[in-house]
Parts: structure tokens; C-alpha cells; sequence
């Protein structure tokens, strides 16, 4: 098939927060978005859809999503029609999976979407539906599927390890809701201090309210495109997906990989062979968008990602390496602390803060940014996913 490259070139996302509206019409409502983000395509142009959701089975009663929802978008696929279903790691699933398809030469334009309607009437129904994301023989008869105890489990053995602190966990969901400020469509767009985060009410010992990603109704869209289509779609400057990887070494939590609940192997070993597919090193990430489920997350990944040594998380992001300026900022639109997290649209949302960030159109621009990162973890911490991004293709 000669040398096929894949570019992100455009994307869009719904109103994220609670919402009254179905998956169906916030589906369309990122459709849209994403449409007006590349005037010269249509919807004839795609021939391929890939719809990222692992709840709407069970909280919109719709299975079998993809081509139910393509119909709705106005698209009629040709190549590949298929909903991806890895919970948090769906979108960036996608986008690794659209990007094989289009090097493959089975695809010339892949739509990848993906999005949750989570808010219920009965609020206990949310968190009840939850503990179908883990093993629900081994894991969920005992409550493990609720994500705060587990990550509360996390930041103590964090904490006991290395000495990371409550300002280290606090540091993070400042500079987080701080950048939110500027997404316009993310769920929260509150500025934090120190102090708010530091006073907040307890969660789980030791996470507080602002350590917690909400629970969120949304969706989002990118295209994925063949680099000499994408020449003819866009004038912006091309961004190409570089390389990326998937690791699960588990899914029960008794067999889990690393010495101890602070030690993610599984992420190293993503952000190993994803390294090497894209051909860079850590220190040439220059943005970076990170599953900061819970504020721990964050301060384990900058350390599993190599932007910092093992057990110096908490003084790397409280020293403002995250921050615009700092080493590697992170989560510049807001993350899912801010912006929230309806599952299977996160990744792609990152992806597009991404790709906006290398075209120089961010909210939160980093100057001069050429390679960037996003990283999701799903489940109960039991997959990392990475996909790495370039302004300029493989060598």
C-alpha cells in the first residue's frame, strides 16, 4: 500500500457536565462539532465509524451502538463500522485502532466517537452500575468496582513510600481546575486555590472532593484521516499519530502486576513500547494529557511516564511542572478532574486538546509544542493506553 501515514485532523465535543439530553443527541451535538471543525469535509467522505461507549447498553438501552449511531451522524461507512468497548480507554482505543486501519489501506477517513449518558434518576444507579467494570465474579461481589476506596488504597501507599502529601494531591487538582477555566465546554469551570482544595470535604481518606473526577454525560469526535486526503481537508498544520501501545497484564485484582498498589508496571510497560513505536524519548514529550482519574493518578503517571524519577511525583507537580512553563505541562484543557469523564469520549477528547496544542490553536497553547502524549488507565486500573502525536511523521 506504499507509505500510508494517519493524521488527526479535527474534532469536537458536546456539553459535558449533566445533562438531560440522550447519548444519541449528544453524540450528533460532538458530530456537529467536529464536522465544523473541518469545513471541507463531508459526511460521504468517511468511510469509516468507530463509536467508543461502554455504558449505553446499560444506562441508554441501546446496544449494538455503532451503526445506530453513524445513521444518526449522517454517515454511511464502507470500510469499518464497529463500537469499541474498553470503558475509560475506549476513545484512545479507537483512535490506535483507526489509525491501523488507515496505514492498512482498508480506510481512508475513520470518524472515531465515542461518549456516556451516566446520570440516572436514581442517583445510587450510578455508582450500582459501576461495579460492571470490573470481574464481576471475583472483584464486584466485595465493592471493589467503586473507584475512590481503590485509589484511596493507592495515595496511602504513595504517601507510606515516598512521603507524598495532601498539598502534593492538592497541587494537582488546582493547576487542573485552573486550566479548565478556558474549556468552555468541560463540566466545572471553577478557579481553585490552594486553600478550597486543601479545606476540602473527604471523600475517602486520603482523597477529597477535588481529588474526585465527577461522573459526566458527554461526547466527543475526531477524524482520522489518510495524510494525502488530509492535505486536501485542512490547511492547518498536519498531526500525525506516531505511535502508541495497549498493556493489560490483569484484570482481578488479587493478580495485580506491580510490588505494591504504587507501582504500575503495566503503565511502564506501555510507555515503553509506546516510546519506541513513535521513535522519541520522555524528554521530548512537550504536552502531555494524562488520566488523572483521581489527583494520585497523576502524580503516579508523570513518574510510570519517565518525566520523573520513581517516588517524585508529588515534588514534581507542586514544583509547577505541570503548570504553562513547567517541564511538561499536563492536562491543559482541564483534564477529567475539570472537564469530567463520560468514559469512552475521554480519550478522544485528549486527543483532540492534543492536536489542537500541535496546530498552535489551544486555549492553554504551549509554545512551540511538536510531540505530545495522552494516556489513559481503565478500569480498575487494569489497562494503560498511550498514543503519541507529531507534527511530523515517523522517521
Amino acid at each position: 500500500m506504499g507509505n500510508r501515514r494517519a493524521c488527526i485532523i479535527g474534532g469536537g465535543m458536546s456539553q459535558w457536565g449533566v445533562r438531560e439530553a440522550s447519548l444519541v443527541d449528544m453524540t450528533q451535538e460532538a458530530g456537529k462539532a467536529c464536522m465544523e471543525d473541518v469545513p471541507g469535509l463531508t459526511p460521504k467522505d468517511i468511510d469509516g465509524f468507530l463509536f467508543a461507549s461502554s455504558y449505553a447498553g446499560r444506562c441508554s438501552f441501546q446496544t449494538n451502538t455503532a451503526p445506530v449511531m453513524a445513521e444518526r451522524l449522517g454517515l454511511k461507512p464502507t470500510s469499518i463500522c464497529a463500537r469499541v468497548d474498553v470503558l475509560c480507554a475506549g476513545g484512545s482505543t479507537g483512535i490506535l485502532l483507526a489509525k491501523g486501519l488507515v496505514e492498512s489501506g482498508m480506510a481512508d477517513i475513520v470518524m472515531v466517537a465515542g461518549g456516556e449518558k451516566l446520570y440516572t434518576p436514581q442517583k445510587w444507579e450510578v455508582f450500582y452500575s459501576e461495579l460492571a467494570s470490573i470481574d464481576h465474579d471475583w472483584d464486584a461481589p466485595h465493592g471493589l468496582g467503586l473507584p475512590p476506596p481503590y485509589f484511596a488504597l493507592t495515595a496511602k501507599e504513595h504517601m507510606r513510600r515516598y512521603s507524598t502529601t495532601k498539598e502534593h494531591l492538592a497541587a494537582v487538582s488546582v493547576t487542573n481546575y485552573n486550566y479548565g477555566l478556558n474549556n468552555p465546554k468541560g463540566q466545572f469551570h471553577k478557579q481553585l486555590t490552594m486553600e478550597e482544595a486543601m479545606a476540602a470535604p473527604l471523600v475517602v481518606d486520603p482523597l477529597t472532593l477535588y481529588d474526585c473526577c465527577p461522573i459526566t454525560d458527554g461526547a466527543a469526535a475526531v477524524i482520522i484521516a489518510l495524510e494525502d486526503r488530509a492535505k486536501d481537508l485542512t490547511d492547518r498544520p498536519l498531526v500525525y499519530i506516531r505511535g502508541g501501545a495497549q498493556v493489560s497484564l490483569h484484570s482481578v485484582s488479587a493478580n495485580w502486576p506491580g510490588e505494591h498498589l504504587a507501582d504500575w508496571a503495566h503503565l511502564r510497560k506501555a510507555a515503553e513500547k509506546a516510546y519506541a513505536t513513535a521513535k522519541v524519548s520522555p524528554q521530548e514529550i512537550d504536552v502531555a494529557q494524562t488520566h488523572d482519574c483521581f489527583t494520585i493518578s497523576e502524580i503516579i503517571e508523570v513518574e510510570e511516564l519517565g518525566f520523573c524519577k520513581k517516588g517524585e511525583g508529588g515534588d514534581f507537580v507542586a514544583a509547577g511542572e505541570i503548570n504553562l512553563g513547567g517541564k511538561v505541562p499536563i492536562n491543559t484543557d482541564g483534564g477529567l478532574l475539570s472537564c469530567g469523564h463520560p468514559f469512552g469520549a475521554t480519550g478522544i477528547r485528549m486527543g483532540m486538546e492534543i492536536m489542537r496544542q500541535l496546530q498552535g490553536r489551544a486555549a492553554n497553547q504551549v509554545p512551540g509544542a511538536t510531540i505530545g502524549l495522552t494516556h489513559n488507565l481503565s478500569g480498575l486500573n487494569v489497562e494503560h493506553t498511550i498514543v503519541v502525536y507529531g507534527r511530523e511523521p515517523l522517521p
